[in-house]
């Protein structure tokens, strides 16, 4: 097993993607699909039914090469906006030898060393658990697992490629038993939440509420997982 070179003490290592390589990667991505917007136009106005046949026909209307030339304007301004969202909602990991942070949006979240447990990748999220099992952060991390993973050995911490209490999670339907009082009535909200256009942030802040119930949450496509974590306060 290869060992990552122990950095010099106090010197901190840091990890954060590209925002002009995020940026420019969306500014592309917007071009070309609003370069293929008047071919993709006048495919569906080709069917026999066609999906949106107004708008594709109105579209079609504008004679070329304004019509190229426009859609793929809007498409350039589109990536632009989403590129700085992206940028902007991006992590980064700042490690020393005596404590992690994480920034991500206007967020920034430090963990002394003797808070952390361990660090581990759930799909592409990154979990920070602390002794007592609880999560302390959950973000979604766009950075390369490899060079984060032995950053984080290099200075000491603990490193897993998966979630080291996994098999205690069980699937959560309404009234399963043994959770905790209120646990219950949050997963529903929450589970409601994850279903609605922007319910994002409310479904975060649910997680945070059933954490301080000592109630840990993962989710698999629609489906809702719970783990109980038993300790001093709790049931």
């Amino acid at each position: 097993m290869r060992k990552s070179p122990r950095p010099q003490a106090g010197r901190a290592t840091e990890l954060a993607e590209s925002a002009w390589a995020i940026v420019l990667f969306c500014v592309a991505c917007g071009a070309v699909a609003g370069a293929l917007l008047p071919l993709l136009a006048r495919l569906l106005l080709a069917l026999p039914w066609a999906p949106l046949e107004g708008p594709a026909e109105l579209l079609t209307s504008v004679p070329e090469p304004a019509l190229t030339l426009g859609t793929t304007a809007v498409g350039l301004l589109g990536g632009l906006l989403l590129g700085f969202t992206a940028a902007h909602e991006s992590l980064s990991v700042r490690v020393r030898d005596t404590h992690v942070t994480l920034a991500v949006r206007d967020s920034v979240q430090d963990f002394a060393r003797d808070e952390i447990s361990v660090f581990f990748r759930d799909g592409k999220q990154l979990v920070l658990l602390g002794p007592d099992t609880l999560e302390l952060a959950r973000e979604h991390c766009g950075l390369n697992w490899r060079r984060l993973a032995d950053a984080l050995t290099a200075h000491g911490y603990a490193w897993a490629e998966e979630d080291p209490h996994r098999a205690e999670f069980r699937r959560w339907v309404p009234g399963t038993p043994g959770l905790p009082a209120g646990a219950d009535a949050l997963l529903r909200a929450r589970a409601r939440a994850r279903t609605e256009e922007g319910g994002a942030e409310d479904a975060r802040e649910l997680r945070g509420e059933l954490l301080a119930l000592g109630v840990v949450v993962r989710d698999e496509d629609r489906r809702q997982y719970v783990r109980v974590v038993r300790g001093e306060g709790r049931g």
